[in-house]
């Protein structure tokens, strides 16, 4: 067989179920640096012309409204965060400035080349 079943009764599991799922425990990271590096950008045509502003601090998931494009650096990669209700002119403005933002970081941090993921 190609799979290996194991049936566990609930609160009889091995006290390394849940990292052996994971792959193993690694060293939390307590450092943060990653948020230095961290950035979220709002596209908007709201006010009749398109504008991207960034987001300086405290952003989390609840900032993704289903009527916001965003852009996501988190240091080595850039989503692109479509919500359901933006329109395709902002779509194809915000893949624009999201291609030109990481054209930019190849010549300012070339040594941490990003793609662009669109979610």
């Amino acid at each position: 067989p190609w799979i290996s079943l194991q049936v566990l009764n609930e609160g009889e599991e091995p006290d390394n179920f849940f990292w052996v799922g994971l792959g193993g425990k690694k060293p939390y990271d307590t450092s943060a640096e990653y948020m230095n590096l961290t950035r979220l950008f709002t596209c908007s045509n709201e006010k009749g012309y398109f504008t991207i502003s960034e987001k300086c601090t405290d952003f989390c998931q609840d900032d993704l409204a289903d009527d916001d494009i965003m852009i996501l650096d988190n240091g080595e990669q850039v989503f692109l965060w479509l919500g359901a209700r933006c329109s395709e002119v902002e779509i194809k403005l915000a893949y624009k400035s999201a291609q030109v933002y990481i054209q930019h970081l190849r010549v300012k941090q070339p040594e941490k080349p990003r793609k662009l993921f669109l979610t």
